[in-house]
């Protein structure tokens, strides 16, 4: 009976590896998709800026954020590959070790780039900028008379806060009970 249930208990561990394994394949594939999307895409915006009464300079800022974003999205996919190939398939300490120093390249890759986009430091940066560096190189892109998030527009939550921020803004000046909660705005 005990040999049967060794049996058993080894075949559910290999097939819980093999099952693993797929799975960080799939945030492999994943994370190769977003990096061919994202150039197609980058370059798609390019050549819209490229359309718009702007130098042309400002096109290959569009081109270098739209792509750097990408970049950045499909290195934190691919770590979390890494992650459950690592923790999941086969956690020895060479592999954890390793694991680490592929996360620690990538993570200062993804500083540096994100360094190189924003074009200042994290904590040099405005604590809310709203925007990330795809969404923003599209709308620059797409020119100022198709903004794809127009003044006015968005959820209940973004319009509390932008009514915060307002009157915060204002010296001398409190919220009104409809700007002390979200869902008191419409």
């Amino acid at each position: 009976m005990t040999l049967t249930t060794l049996a058993a208990s080894e075949t559910a561990a290999s097939s819980f590896n093999t099952v693993m394994d797929h799975v960080a394949q799939g945030f492999e594939a994943l994370g190769a998709l977003i990096l061919v999307i994202g150039v197609l895409w980058s370059f798609v915006l390019a050549l819209l800026a490229l359309r718009q009464p702007v130098p042309p300079k400002q096109a290959y800022k569009v081109l270098r954020q739209a792509f750097g974003g990408t970049l950045l999205l499909a290195l934190e996919i691919l770590v979390a590959a890494d992650l459950i190939r690592t923790v999941a398939v086969s956690p020895t300490l060479d592999n954890v070790l390793v694991l680490g120093l592929i996360v620690l390249i990538r993570t200062f890759l993804s500083f540096s780039l994100e360094v190189e986009i924003e074009g200042v430091l994290p904590w040099r940066r405005p604590l809310a900028s709203g925007l990330g560096p795809i969404k923003q190189a599209t709308q620059t892109a797409l020119g100022p008379d198709r903004r794809l998030a127009r003044q006015g527009s968005g959820t209940r939550v973004q319009r509390f806060y932008l009514t915060r921020r307002r009157a915060a803004s204002r010296p001398g000046s409190s919220p009104t009970p409809g700007e002390l909660h979200p869902s008191a705005t419409s």
